[in-house]
């Protein structure tokens, strides 16, 4: 298969890109449920999903995070534009954000990830939901700024995870649709490309696509990305989501291996391979995975909640995040929290074999068994096998708070990044960020200068 590509010269944008007033997330819906409930999952999805990452990054040769999200402009909610800023950790303030590209669609699964090579330029990798829309990559024209973007790439991808590794370019995992026999619509195939420089690319090649596809989550460690995947079994699909996968490759996408280093011979095409971590359709439960870390062994975490049911409500309980962590011999699962949506979403830290923490709306917030809530901070000395709260790091909001997301090398006063929003109907999003401590501040929804400080909240 031969990879349909437009390659666009240099200055194919503006060189001097617009900046809004503020930061203001989209906010977006999905599939209405005729219900109490009104939406599966809805509210403000500046930093959604979790299949794409990495949307923040901590850079320390200038002390800064840079990070895009899903924004919009102040005369609508539901209008996705691609926004990229940073935090300055040196001065503890943010520029005006930089307005990349208007994408031209209300769909939050079109937000934007985010990188950064091996001399500092930013790149931004611009996602399209399905094959309607494309899809786009974007190169800062200067190192560590945000001021200037060239288009380099413009084709179509899918939930997208590019992960720039120090001295051997990208290996870019992301989400490619493909047909269903029989005419049954599109499913989401697995594949990775990658890149020595982020402007010619590998044709892209197949991880896995069995039954009606799979979503993913990744990260590095050192030389080696690792992903934990689902499958979408027929005939539901994507709403019966089930069963936990892990693979890692240490040479980009050369080998990819299971968690024990045997050899995977892809593509994968069925529900039973040799990825498989655990059988969760033949329990009877969804998983919906979260994120995915390593120990300072490199020994993968993942953390995944499940459910017995995609709609939202007391009925399908109980909502419940785990960990699952290889020893090197076995996978252990252990509890972590309940919340009470499926699409409540949160990052694990782990600082030390002894510190691990997790960040998360697991308190009920304005609106039980919708998306979001309060986050809470927890924390657990002893290898992921019980847990404890640390801090509310929100409480009483009047909106409901989604999506906490981890950066790249996150420092500590720049830990997580997530908004807000009401789950039950459009409304305002606001950007918030906490630093290690639990101290939360909310990014500036209006600004009168080029820079301000962000606002402290709890």
């Amino acid at each position: 298969m031969r990879l349909a590509v437009v390659l666009l010269a240099a200055g194919a944008l503006s060189a001097q890109l617009p900046k809004d007033d503020g930061y203001r997330g989209i906010w977006y819906f999905n599939q209405p449920t005729n219900d109490e409930y009104v939406y599966k999952y809805s509210g403000g999805f500046a930093t959604y999903p979790q299949q794409h990452a990495p949307i923040a990054v901590y850079a320390k040769p200038v002390n800064k995070t840079f990070f895009c999200y899903g924004g919009t402009m102040k005369d609508t909610h539901d209008r996705l534009v691609h926004m990229v800023s940073y935090f300055d950790h040196a001065t503890g303030t943010v520029p005006r954000p930089t307005i990349l590209i208007d994408k031209r669609t209300s769909d939050a699964h079109d937000n934007p990830t985010i990188a950064l090579d091996d001399d500092g330029y930013v790149w931004v990798f611009s996602s399209a939901h399905g094959t309607g829309r494309p899809s786009f990559i974007h190169r800062s024209r200067k190192p560590y700024s945000v001021e200037d973007f060239e288009r380099v790439l413009e084709t179509n991808f899918s939930y997208t995870q590019p992960w720039h590794l120090p001295g051997r370019g990208f290996l870019f995992l992301h989400t490619r649709y493909r047909p269903l026999p029989a005419g049954n619509g599109q499913g989401r195939a697995l594949y990775w490309m990658t890149s020595a420089d982020g402007r010619s690319w590998s044709e892209p090649r197949q991880l896995a696509f069995a039954e009606m596809g799979h979503y993913q989550v990744s990260w590095p460690w050192r030389d080696k990305v690792g992903t934990a995947f689902d499958i979408h079994p027929a005939p539901v699909g994507l709403n019966a989501r089930t069963n936990l996968y892990y693979a890692e490759t240490r040479d980009m996408g050369g080998l990819w291996t299971t968690v024990d280093g045997r050899a995977l011979d892809l593509p994968l095409t069925a529900g039973h391979n040799p990825a498989l971590v655990r059988d969760f359709r033949s329990e009877g439960l969804l998983v919906y995975l979260k994120d995915l870390q390593y120990d300072s062994s490199g020994r993968p975490v993942v953390v995944y909640l499940t459910s017995k049911g995609y709609a939202p409500g007391p009925a399908n309980g109980p909502y419940v995040f785990w960990t699952a962590r290889w020893t090197g011999t076995a996978w252990l699962h252990h509890r972590i929290a309940e919340a009470d949506h499926n699409y409540d979403h949160g990052s694990l830290y782990l600082e030390s074999d002894s510190a691990w923490r997790f960040i998360a709306p697991t308190g009920a917030g304005p609106h039980r068994w919708s998306t979001g809530g309060e986050v809470e901070m927890w924390v657990s000395a002893d290898t992921g096998a019980t847990w404890r709260k640390r801090a509310a790091l929100t409480r009483q909001r009047p909106l409901s708070h989604t999506y906490v997301r981890r950066p790249l090398n996150a420092a500590p006063g720049f830990y997580a990044i997530w908004a807000d929003g009401d789950p039950l109907q459009p409304s305002a999003s606001s950007l918030y960020f906490c630093d290690r401590a639990g101290r939360v501040f909310r990014l500036p929804a209006v600004m009168a200068g080029g820079r301000a400080r962000p606002v402290r909240v709890r």
